[in-house]
């Protein structure tokens, strides 16, 4: 299979983890911005993650330095436009990009100026390239219940004008769901759609939470579920869709290699998993690296990658429409 002829559909991919180094050094330097290094080769140490991250935690200490230059109306358009270029170059299709309103309010932007300066970057990027996408919300849970419903509130707004879902992502702890039960339900109550970080790092029980207290449709990464019979049974049940990342979750050891991810294994038993790339710049790689790393180690046939990409846009929060032009694609 020649993987960047393939289509593709992107479900999982977070703004702040995907911005081009040489990007940060523009607008780093545009804007009297300080950062440890302005060479490439010195930046990418401090943007990439190892392969040996010893935890979560660590791998996310990655997204503090593009958090410093994606403060401004202007680089917030430009950073997004960018990301759905660079997936557009490898033949994604449609691309549903999350990222926190809250972190992006440094220098005194208001958060609707924040969301509609990446639904812009996005609605740029659709006129330029053969390539359809949304944005999702992420709340984090690092923050205060109160700052979830506040990116609730802000962003409803803009729901079915580029924003069609909240998220929760951050520090994954045990029993985080039972806290954002409120802002969630309001969320949906609202027409958000619902795609919870859950199962990533060793909690399975956390999915199930995500399904039963939050209504998650999808589940971020959710590769703990292999731990948690239950929770197993409840995604296969409810077809659950689950946003795999099998690079990310190498680098944050949800699994420690390649081969003992679960992603062929939930596939071929009914499960619904999708292909992500999660952190694009954190994670250095590409939707194309992702797929050869998945056909590298499982051997997918056709069928396979047909029916993940199948699964992928009906998963997707898209609109009807953008749905059939996204399956005419393959």
């Amino acid at each position: 299979m020649n993987f960047l002829e393939l289509p593709k559909i992107e479900l999982h991919c977070h703004l702040d983890g995907s911005v081009r180094i040489e990007t940060i050094i523009d607008i780093a330097q545009k804007e009297g911005i300080q950062l440890p290094s302005f060479d490439e080769k010195e930046l990418q140490k401090e943007l990439i993650a190892p392969v040996e991250c010893d935890s979560l935690e660590e791998y996310l200490k990655r997204f503090s330095l593009p958090n410093l230059i994606m403060q401004s109306k202007e680089s917030l358009k430009r950073i997004t436009f960018e990301l759905f270029e660079d997936a557009a170059r490898e033949n994604v299709k449609y691309l549903e990009v999350r990222f926190g309103p809250l972190l992006h309010t440094l220098k005194g932007l208001e958060v609707e100026e924040i969301i509609q300066s990446v639904i812009e970057g996005m609605r740029e990027a659709e006129s330029c390239y053969e390539i359809k996408g949304n944005i999702i919300l992420s709340c984090l849970r690092s923050m205060s219940v109160e700052s979830a419903f506040e990116v609730v509130e802000k962003g409803k707004r803009f729901l079915r004008k580029g924003v069609v879902a909240i998220d929760l992502c951050a520090s994954e702890e045990e029993g985080f769901c039972e806290r954002f039960i409120e802002p969630i339900a309001l969320a949906k109550k609202y027409g958000y759609r619902v795609t919870i970080h859950a199962g990533e790092t060793g909690i399975g029980k956390n999915v199930l939470e995500a399904v039963e207290l939050l209504g998650a449709e999808r589940i971020g990464h959710g590769v703990f579920i292999k731990d948690c019979a239950e929770a197993y049974r409840k995604v296969k049940e409810k077809q659950v869709v689950l946003e795999m990342c099998p690079t990310s979750n190498v680098q944050t050891k949800a699994v420690q290699h390649y081969s003992e991810h679960p992603i062929y294994k939930f596939h071929k038993d009914g499960i619904k998993v999708t292909i992500s790339t999660d952190n694009r710049t954190v994670s250095d790689t590409t939707m194309s690296k992702e797929i050869h790393l998945v056909n590298k180690e499982f051997n997918l046939s056709k069928k396979d990658y047909r029916e993940i990409y199948s699964n992928s846009v009906e998963a997707s929060f898209a609109d009807q429409k953008t749905k059939e032009w996204c399956l005419a694609q393959y």
